[in-house]
């Protein structure tokens, strides 16, 4: 067995006793493998948490892969009685299991149909003759033969098993019904012998007169080869004609070659001139939108500069009524100082009175 699609996963089973909540099998994320044995022709999802194998299951035609949420996706192996669940860290791995596992169950199913057409051709049951012999298998002898002769498939003893245990061959208690179809198949082919036999008959008539159209074709051909001989005796100059004619025709198809090839060269000239004019477009409209810019920027300048001297003046008048402020204030203080010695002088002038 190889491993043919492998991804990473958390692995779990349904519960055996609910059949309703999922059991985990391995405590991280394993990887999850598809193999394919040869010998077998069969796919599997095998999985393993160290040395201990958590999922080993054989992918038949009849099993279904259900995605159940955007990460989580579940089968159901009969074989192993359980349901086995696949959590991944992305939808991506999640849809890319779930192709793997539709291709491989697709051709799981085709194998299926092979093995059981082989088995159809291979494993028929055995026919016991009057005096207890086997008679001899089909071959093209018997096909080919006398309507008297007759013929029945042998014994394949070491025939290949069936894909499922149920499709088993036909019990030997069978074994005359099975002969009878093969009675039949037989009665089948002797006619399609008799068929082939008035084919071949039909066809050696008819190659007897075509070996009469041959031998006729043949005389006119060497008639016709003295003809050319002759012809060709009489003009010598055939054969620069001829090769005249092959070179103007090589230089023909060179020069329509060439033409071919400016013809691209024109088309794509063609092209880089309306990439060129969709550029040229796209520049004038950059050149307009700069030149508003522009004009903007001179306006916002404008403006900028009279606030500037509007604030020049505003930080002037402040300034100016700061300094009047400190003047007032000085004064206020001369005042409140003379007013104070004026009160004491007065309550000096009550104290003495």
């Amino acid at each position: 067995e190889q491993p043919i699609y492998s991804t990473r996963a958390h692995v779990f089973q349904i519960d055996p006793n609910t059949k309703k909540n999922w059991v985990p099998t391995s405590k991280h994320a394993v990887t999850v493998s598809y193999f394919y044995d040869s010998t077998r022709n069969v796919y599997r999802i095998i999985s393993l948490d160290g040395s201990k194998a958590i999922i080993n299951s054989t992918i038949t035609p009849n099993m279904t892969f259900t995605k159940t949420s955007q990460k989580f996706g579940q089968w159901a192996d009969s074989r192993a009685n359980t349901v086995y669940g696949l959590g991944f860290s992305s939808e991506h791995h999640l849809s890319k299991f779930a192709e793997k596992f539709q291709e491989f169950k697709e051709a799981a199913r085709l194998a299926k149909e092979k093995s059981q057409e082989k088995m159809e051709l291979t494993s028929t049951p055995s026919q016991e003759s009057a005096g207890g012999d086997i008679q001899s298998p089909l071959t093209p002898e018997s096909i080919n033969g006398t309507d008297d002769e007759r013929a029945t498939p042998e014994v394949t003893q070491n025939s290949e098993p069936r894909a499922e245990p149920t499709q088993n061959a036909l019990p030997f208690t069978h074994s005359s019904t099975i002969s009878k179809h093969w009675e039949a198949e037989l009665a089948t082919l002797k006619g399609n012998n008799a068929k082939l036999t008035a084919a071949l008959l039909e066809s050696t008539a008819n190659v007897k007169q075509w070996k009469q159209q041959l031998a006729a074709y043949q005389e006119e051909a060497e008639r016709l080869h003295k003809r050319v001989t002759e012809l060709e005796c009489v003009s010598s100059q055939a054969n620069a004609v001829h090769t005249h004619k092959t070179e103007l025709n090589q230089t023909i198809q060179e020069l329509e070659s060439t033409l071919k090839k400016k013809e691209e060269e024109i088309e794509g000239l063609k092209q880089e001139i309306e990439n060129a004019r969709e550029l040229q477009a796209q520049r004038d409209s950059l050149t307009q939108k700069l030149q508003e810019v522009e004009i903007r920027n001179k306006d916002l300048e404008g403006q900028l500069s009279d606030l500037e001297q509007r604030l020049e003046k505003s930080q002037n008048e402040q300034e100016a009524f700061r300094n009047n402020l400190k003047t007032l204030l000085e004064i206020l203080d001369g005042k409140i100082f003379e007013l104070t010695e004026l009160r004491d002088n007065l309550a000096k002038l009550i104290e003495c009175s």
